[in-house]
């Protein structure tokens, strides 16, 4: 039976883009094994799931996580107050969690971490591709997935994730630059946040249906019995 993953999405609101959007994190999710049920703000938070993605879009409200706002460009207050609550609620039940793009910024501020509110050259125009090139830390998650060789990842934010805001309790296990581009919790089974879009895979990057894989692979042993 496939494992139950709740997707965590933007309001549609008849946006191409938008829905084009969640339409590749269903793909990406479904192809690794899961049985997807998206929920997008305005919806009711489901009380079980086996899994929980946190997907792109929108910049958090910075009063969330404790600072002015410098930088933060058209906040959906409802969305972050679903997505935070729904991330507590996975995290007390250890329930494996894979947040992607916007969803990594959601795990580090509801682990108790702050955002930079903006950093240049991270963000593409119009159909341009930014590519950076990352290498797993030693023994993490990713590591499992890449070995010890660089590989590509794209870029699409203009918020950040620097060691100076990093949460408690969460290890930064690959970096572009001074940023980190991913990182997983110290004290859960699965608990995984990358920068980058692994279900964009006209990107062009490398090997990107590997963290779908994994994170699926984690629910489905993780999850108990239906």
């Amino acid at each position: 039976m496939r494992p139950e993953i709740v997707l965590c999405v933007a309001r549609d609101n008849g946006d191409v883009g938008r829905h084009a959007a969640r339409l590749r994190y269903i793909a990406a999710l479904e192809g690794a094994g899961a049985e997807v049920r998206v929920v997008a703000p305005g919806d009711a938070m489901p009380d079980g799931f086996a899994g929980l993605c946190l997907g792109g879009g929108e910049d958090l409200e910075s009063w969330r996580y404790g600072e002015p706002d410098t930088h933060v460009e058209k906040p959906d207050p409802e969305r972050d107050e679903l997505e935070l609550a729904m991330v507590r609620r996975a995290v007390a039940r250890d329930v494996p969690v894979l947040g992607i793009c916007r969803g990594f910024q959601v795990l580090n501020v509801a682990f108790g971490g702050k955002l930079v509110q903006h950093v240049d050259g991270h963000r593409p125009m119009g159909t341009e591709v930014i590519r950076h090139e990352v290498t797993a830390a030693p023994g993490s998650k990713l590591a499992e997935l890449y070995g010890e060789a660089p590989f590509a990842v794209n870029s699409r934010h203009h918020q950040a994730v620097t060691d100076a805001v990093l949460a408690p309790g969460l290890r930064a296990t690959a970096y572009v630059g001074d940023l980190v581009e991913a990182f997983e919790a110290t004290a859960h089974r699965y608990v995984v946040g990358v920068q980058w879009h692994p279900e964009r895979v006209k990107d062009g990057i490398d090997h990107p249906e590997r963290i779908f894989r994994s994170f699926v692979g984690a629910v489905a042993a993780l999850a108990p019995a239906r």
